[in-house]
């Protein structure tokens, strides 16, 4: 499995190249986190947008350059899309598209209403297809619980989640609300899965082992999404789902150690988005209840979060400059 997910694969160019792994798709997602996670701490500090805007394009372009390069190396694949799909390991990643495209939709909402609203509905239908396709595939009985991995919440749970938060902030709220409830039962099952495996099961390969950081993703933006269904109301559910969230962060904290032994990848894209969600989480949290110097800590939050995506990004751009020309001397 940890052999689907290396980077030679994604860049290498041989006689019959494989297709770029699904992971890559972690990184437009991490990059509409990233912008989603600044358009929230310019509005609760009440400054310009402008530059929150420059990271929904910078994502939007990422969103377009990685499924070019999908398309221009699947031309020139053995493997087809369909063995990739319905790939144990890669399969629930594709999920990874919409989903970043219903942030997208968000993003553009805020600038261009019809357009970002048209964006975000085609996107939600799309992983609603994908996520009743891909159940069916489960459902046939051919996996096996050591195939199961953090991108298995993706498909149907995180999907659902994100799709709630961003049709509650492009206007259906009757779809919002579907959407959390479908994500929050998936998110149920598939936890109770995912445990199971972890505790039963050997450990993840070192590849899939970033996708652990996922754990944190569904509670955030279930909390986020039902902030906005409820009309802002910080109730018990909300409170709930902060209280869960912050259990998974602990939980991730604890597994720091194991995060510090891994050598660097594209997998690690895997922990943008949650890490985002999370922080987008806590920076409305700190707006709603406004602690003592909450404004610094939301810098302090935004800053850290921009410095991971940016660190991330920096050794991607490395790794792929080091792996390219290794491969051209081989």
């Amino acid at each position: 499995m940890a052999d689907q997910l290396s980077v030679t694969q994604a860049v290498s160019a041989t006689t019959a190249p494989t297709r770029v792994p699904l992971n890559t798709l972690a990184i437009p997602l991490g990059l509409a986190g990233l912008a989603q996670v600044w358009s929230v701490a310019t509005s609760a500090l009440g400054v310009a947008f402008q530059l929150g805007q420059a990271f929904w394009v910078i994502a939007t372009i990422a969103w377009i350059w990685t499924i070019a390069v999908h398309v221009h190396r699947g031309r020139r694949a053995d493997q087809s899309i369909f063995d990739q799909l319905t790939h144990a390991t890669q399969g629930p990643l594709a999920a990874l598209l919409p989903i970043a495209a219903m942030l997208l939709g968000a993003g553009i909402h805020q600038s261009v209403p019809l357009a970002g609203t048209a964006l975000t509905l085609i996107s939600i239908a799309s992983a609603a297809a994908f996520a009743a396709w891909i159940l069916r595939f489960w459902m046939r009985g051919e996996l096996t619980l050591d195939s199961v991995h953090g991108g298995y919440f993706l498909p149907i749970s995180a999907a659902g989640l994100v799709g709630a938060l961003t049709a509650a902030e492009t206007g259906p709220v009757w779809l919002a609300f579907g959407s959390f409830t479908v994500g929050i039962s998936f998110w149920l099952v598939f936890s109770v899965l995912f445990f199971l495996r972890l505790a039963l099961r050997p450990a993840m390969p070192a590849a899939l082992v970033p996708t652990l950081a996922i754990m944190m993703a569904p509670p955030a933006v279930a909390g986020a999404a039902w902030l906005k269904i409820s009309d802002g109301r910080a109730d018990y559910v909300f409170q709930g789902l902060i209280v869960m969230t912050a259990l998974m962060v602990l939980i991730q904290v604890m597994l720091l150690p194991r995060y510090g032994t891994l050598p660097f990848s594209l997998g690690h894209w895997s922990f943008t988005f949650p890490v985002a969600s999370v922080a987008a989480l806590a920076i409305t949290w700190l707006h709603l209840f406004q602690p003592i110097a909450w404004q610094a800590i939301t810098i302090g939050v935004l800053a850290a979060v921009t410095l991971l995506v940016v660190v991330i990004s920096t050794k991607s751009i490395l790794l792929l400059m080091a792996t390219t020309r290794a491969a051209r001397q081989q």
